[in-house]
């Protein structure tokens, strides 16, 4: 019988051990993280998303009576995620250097490998040439983080030129 190995999911450690080390000469422009008040709202949306679509739902399920204590049951359970799921969320970060974008578990984006940038709420999404697509979530000012990416690429290429 063939031996079974330790899956690899289980080797997540988030925070900055699990980041990639920086290259030699190379400098750290910009570090972003995961917005403490941005993280609550976000977990307040889907809280009201989740219990406007479940009050919207019943009614047609014949189970209009239900629906205060389904709401409860949201509220209860996106708080127990955000609870859950804050240490995580607050250990991973990203870096931006003069090269690439640094993430957690050994992710990184050479900069002129970046296609688009663009801020989805309060999160940003950095596309490669590839396809490949990453999200920095979380962001306090989501704009001003996709601004400082793009400010980056642009002098990365003016450099490469």
């Amino acid at each position: 019988m063939p031996e079974l190995g330790r899956d690899e999911v289980h080797n997540y450690r988030p925070g900055p051990q699990s980041e990639s080390p920086l290259d030699e000469g190379e400098t750290v422009i910009a570090i972003f993280s995961a917005d403490r008040k941005r993280y609550w709202k976000d977990h307040a949306a889907m809280a009201v998303i989740g219990s406007v679509a479940i009050s919207a739902v019943l009614p047609f399920l014949g189970n209009a009576d239900q629906i205060p204590v389904a709401i409860l049951a949201i509220l209860l359970g996106i708080g127990a995620r955000g609870a859950y799921f804050a240490s995580e969320a607050f250990a991973r970060r990203w870096q931006l250097t003069e090269r690439r974008l640094i993430g957690p578990q050994g992710q990184s984006v050479i900069l002129l490998e970046i296609k688009t940038v663009r801020r989805l709420f309060g999160d940003v999404q950095v596309v490669t040439r590839s396809g490949a697509k990453h999200l920095i979530k979380h962001l306090g000012d989501g704009q001003a983080v996709a601004d400082r990416i793009e400010t980056a690429c642009k002098r990365r290429a003016m450099v490469a030129i």
